[in-house]
């Protein structure tokens, strides 16, 4: 079984809409896709790429003292395609895990840090103290472990290129612009092998897990079914707007083709059965 750095996440933050994604096929409503950061993460990455291609250090690890450059592999574009990525397969659960990377650097020891691109716009300097942050983190950290699985030297220290939005300027004029700020990150991946088991574990059970107290998807299920269960009883819409029929017309018999009679009478009894 495929297991994503994702997927791996969404177990941590509700285990019951892990366990509806992975086991019972329900999954989540699909959020907008984030195409202005999908087009910073592009530059970005070109931009880098004109560096590694030189076997230079880029302008920004320079300004934040980071003695390394961009790491050229030639696996560097699959490690960085959505669903390929680095994978490793976990011999205590079967699980093939993956995760696409965004870059990785070199440095002077020949030790690989993970740096992952991040892009927002806010009034405050960005930083790692944040809700959707800690997501961030254990990203990285993910992203690590997999490439120590694979046999890679790499260090605990990663780096985030954080790019933020200015509002401050006079006007657009067909451009935005940004700071770009590079966070360091101390990874623990240590808590990775237990998840993965509590993983396994999880996907036997036959019991839906709880919901968690925090989760605004399983508190969305739960109030709507509770107001469409008190409105309508089992059904999601009342019984006559569902086969058509209404409370004070009853259906018309008048001009049936007598060969049809058959079907209506199937017709009434799945009804019945259902509502």
């Amino acid at each position: 079984m495929k297991l994503s750095r994702s997927k791996i996440d969404l177990f941590i933050q509700c285990k019951r809409c892990f366990y509806l994604d992975q086991k019972l096929k329900v999954k989540r409503p699909s959020m907008p896709a984030f195409t202005l950061n999908s087009a910073v993460d592009h530059l970005l990455k070109k931009e880098f790429d004109i560096h590694r291609e030189k076997k230079e250090a880029h302008p920004l690890m320079t300004k934040y003292g980071i003695s390394a450059i961009p790491f050229a592999h030639e696996e560097l574009e699959k490690w960085r395609h959505n669903f390929t990525g680095i994978q490793y397969k976990h011999e205590a659960t079967g699980f093939l895990i993956y995760g696409a990377i965004d870059d990785i650097w070199k440095d002077d020891q020949g030790e690989l840090h993970i740096v992952d691109y991040k892009a927002t716009s806010k009034n405050e300097k960005p930083t790692l103290d944040g809700h959707w942050q800690q997501a961030y983190k254990r990203q990285m950290e993910i992203y690590q472990w997999l490439f120590k699985q694979n046999g890679y030297k790499v260090s605990d220290v990663g780096y985030f290129v954080y790019v933020n939005g200015r509002k401050d300027e006079k006007a657009f004029d067909g451009k935005l612009e940004f700071d770009v700020d590079v966070i360091t990150y101390k990874g623990d991946s240590s808590w990775i092998p237990e998840v993965l088991i509590e993983i396994a574990n999880c996907l036997k059970e036959d019991i839906l897990p709880e919901a968690e107290d925090n989760c605004e998807h399983c508190a969305y299920r739960k109030n709507a079914s509770l107001v469409i269960k008190n409105l309508y009883g089992k059904n999601d819409r009342p019984k006559e707007e569902l086969t058509g029929e209404k409370k004070d017309k009853p259906r018309s018999t008048k001009n049936k083709d007598p060969k049809h009679k058959g079907e209506d009478q199937d017709h009434d009894n799945i009804t019945n059965t259902l509502f």
